[in-house]
């Protein structure tokens, strides 16, 4: 954990306090109970912790996944991702974020508590797609069609299912959430394989403005 500069900014303070605060929300809830405790473990003035979050459970929640999109990072570097295949990177990636997170079920558990709340739901949705936008860009993904989105909508839809899987887990190792990572990133490349078969028979499917285009200007 990287020290706190001398006079920290409120975006430092939040960054430093984020990977304390599940291990108190797991008995506190996301509340300025927890931010106190985290600020109390951290050596931060409590009062300037408790501003920096004054916006209550979504900024501490976000603040939370933001460090675990930071670790996730940190533990798989281009160099390492560039040595395998992308589904291998996808697989990495969604694993990495499983045990970072895992450690404080009681914490995110919580979170997707607050998460569910539809007044919650348009700073939910930023969330999961931030965090598929990261791994897709992590993998090399450099996609600005259409796929772009549908990629990030699949992938976030196996990290939700996958972190929901972890929460009822009582396998050891984590056993069975792997497995069911492992399946649902099949189904994910199951389905490329299909978009990619489509996309190439459209390509050698005959064009009718191709074939009018000649008739009107016919080769010489």
């Amino acid at each position: 954990m990287a020290e706190l500069p001398a006079d920290p900014t409120l975006d430092e303070v939040r960054a430093y306090l984020a990977p304390l605060l599940p291990a108190h929300a797991a008995f506190d809830g996301w509340s300025a109970e927890a931010v106190t405790l985290a600020a109390g473990q951290a050596g931060v003035d409590p009062d300037i912790a408790r501003l920096a979050f004054k916006d209550g459970a979504l900024q501490m929640i976000d603040a939370w996944f933001r460090s675990v999109d930071h670790r996730m990072a940190e533990q798989l570097p281009a160099e390492r991702l560039a040595a395998m295949k992308i589904r291998e990177r996808i697989t990495a990636l969604v694993w990495a974020r499983i045990e970072i997170v895992a450690p404080d079920r009681e914490a995110l558990r919580r979170a997707f508590a607050v998460l569910a709340m539809p007044q919650n739901a348009a700073r939910a949705a930023r969330m999961g797609w931030r965090a598929a936008d990261l791994m897709w860009q992590l993998a090399g993904d450099k996609t600005t069609d259409f796929n772009h989105y549908t990629k990030r909508m699949t992938l976030g839809a196996v990290y939700g299912s996958t972190v929901l899987a972890l929460l009822d887990d009582d396998s050891a190792d984590l056993s069975d959430t792997r497995a069911f990572l492992d399946r649902r990133i099949e189904n994910v490349m199951r389905f490329e394989r299909f978009k990619a078969d489509i996309r190439s028979r459209a390509e050698h499917r005959p064009s009718l403005s191709r074939f009018i285009g000649r008739l009107r200007y016919p080769a010489i």
